[in-house]
């Protein structure tokens, strides 16, 4: 059994977390403070979550290909992304982006406003209320949004098919070498990578909820 896929697809999921977590975090906060097209712009970035992967791969093609705006400015560079690796991260962070997005923007709003405007009226600068008080009371809704975030990084499979590929060693990852498997009718193998997948997420799901059982109730229920 090569272990490639698991490799790529850790990989993946882990550098794409790191983009989609502070990117989301940005996202989240700026449209919390927006007063004019808040709706719009929550729309335009949560499309991702309710459109098939296929078609979102499909508008990253478009975007990143050898005729796509992006991908002819940077062939200019000699960079080309689409069937690379960095295309299976690009993918990662748009179908897992909404998720960090509407869960760390629900964990802002759900706090009280009147803490904020009390340290601003103290002097407090925007950058310290972040992390001294944003950050901290919004930690429970970010980590889970963070989970989240990596547990469909890590299984994606419609979009970056369509814009990295199916590479043996360079962008097959664990979902696109079950897919492999199955066309090849080698259903061992993509179940025991199908158990994999299910069990990586399963892992990280059963610890947030135990993360959030121990803030919430304590300690002295888990013993």
């Amino acid at each position: 059994m090569e272990w490639s896929p698991l490799i790529i697809s850790l990989q993946t999921a882990a550098v794409a977390t790191v983009v989609t977590f502070l990117t989301g975090i940005g996202l989240a906060l700026l449209v919390v403070r927006m007063h004019r097209f808040q709706g719009l712009a929550d729309a335009v970035i949560t499309l991702p979550m309710v459109l098939p992967p296929t078609v979102a791969g499909f508008f990253l093609l478009l975007l990143f290909g050898r005729r796509g705006i992006i991908g002819k400015f940077l062939l200019q560079w000699d960079i080309q992304l689409v069937f690379t690796w960095k295309a299976a991260v690009i993918a990662a962070v748009v179908v897992s982006l909404p998720l960090m997005y509407r869960t760390a923007r629900g964990a802002f709003e759900q706090l009280d406003p009147d803490i904020v405007n009390a340290a601003r009226t103290l002097g407090v600068s925007e950058w310290r209320i972040f992390w001294r008080i944003l950050l901290p009371n919004a930690r429970a809704g970010i980590l889970a949004g963070l989970v989240l975030s990596f547990t469909r990084a890590l299984g994606e499979f419609g979009a970056t098919i369509m814009v990295a590929g199916n590479i043996p060693g360079v962008t097959q990852t664990m979902s696109t070498a079950i897919y492999a498997a199955v066309q090849a009718n080698d259903y061992d193998l993509a179940g025991q990578w199908a158990m994999i997948i299910a069990a990586i997420s399963l892992l990280f799901v059963v610890l947030l909820n135990w993360w959030t059982s121990w803030q919430t109730k304590g300690v002295r229920q888990w013993s």
